[in-house]
């Protein structure tokens, strides 16, 4: 697939251009704990139906949410949306948001949600490692452009 003349040559813009509107992430938290209905995220989120509508649109076109049709006895064809596996990845953004968010803007109750690894139980981070599985610390992470002349770029 060749990327389009206009396209961002950086995947965080491409990505931004997609996840980059706060209710984006929320109806993705939502998706997370098991919302698949218009109408309950609508109640949960809190979110205007026009909003919604666009965001939703814009995940299944990103192919972050899969529509499902389903009907219950008495009532017209309604759509379900749920994760592709491309969303469930997003699954690691969002725990280093929460990650980020807990540590740099806490509740003064403490977080709404704790991360456990499934199998053991154990408390889980968010972290970067290195292609031997070791983690590293966030100043030993260099952002490198890979062209030479985007070397100004670095993050």
């Amino acid at each position: 697939m060749e990327a389009e003349e206009n396209e961002p040559a950086c995947s965080i813009e491409r990505s931004l251009e997609v996840l980059g509107e706060r209710w984006t992430f929320l109806i993705l938290r939502s998706a997370f704990l098991g919302t698949t209905r218009f109408a309950d995220f609508r109640s949960t989120l809190g979110i205007a139906p026009n909003l919604l509508s666009a965001r939703l649109r814009t995940l299944v076109a990103a192919g972050i949410l899969e529509p499902q049709q389903y009907r219950e006895p008495g009532s017209r064809t309604r759509v379900s949306y749920h994760l592709t596996e491309s969303g469930r990845k997003l699954r690691l953004v969002l725990a280093a948001l929460q990650q980020w968010g807990d540590e740099y803007r806490p509740r003064p109750a403490g977080p709404s949600i704790v991360r456990r690894s499934r199998t053991t139980g154990r408390p889980v981070h968010v972290a970067v490692v290195d292609d031997t599985g070791t983690e590293i610390p966030l100043e030993d992470l260099a952002m490198l452009p890979t062209s030479s002349r985007d070397e100004s770029q670095a993050v």
